[in-house]
């Protein structure tokens, strides 16, 4: 079989299900629209800068080839070693959570599909906990 072929017969990416390019950005824009509003996700939002629009467009190419699209974010800044990347940022539970919140609110309100939606929130889950770089405050102890 010829790479056409295999083309043809490989199920289609999220990537491709989502819309393409411009799903894509609409996703990200949306999600750092809600970071910038959910007083929820201040802890998470107060690590960026105050203009989002470097890291909604970083975002945006990490997600196309993570997608299975265009691998854009490689093209422009080579491998994306996001956990060394975020290293900087002290990111624990909470900050992993409120990032999830803006994330899965997002995709539930861009991705009509609900397997898509399901796929990419357990997606974007495991993505978000691999984030994680410091340990969560002890626990007092006392039962709730």
């Amino acid at each position: 079989m010829n790479a056409m072929q295999t083309q043809k017969n490989a199920p289609p990416t999220p990537y491709q299900l989502l819309g393409g390019e411009t799903a894509v950005r609409a996703l990200v824009d949306r999600f750092y629209q809600l970071m910038d509003e959910l007083p929820e996700a201040w802890d998470v939002r107060k690590m960026h800068a105050e203009e989002l629009g470097g890291s909604a467009e970083k975002l945006f190419l990490f997600l196309s080839g993570w997608f299975g699209g265009p691998d854009l974010y490689v093209q422009r800044y080579g491998p994306p070693f996001l956990r060394a990347r975020h290293l900087p940022f002290a990111i624990g539970s909470a900050e992993r959570d409120q990032w999830m919140l803006c994330m899965r609110q997002a995709i539930e309100e861009q991705v009509a599909d609900p397997a898509l939606r399901a796929r990419l929130v357990a997606a974007f889950a495991g993505l978000a906990d691999h984030m994680r770089n410091r340990a969560d405050p002890p626990h007092d102890g006392q039962s709730l």
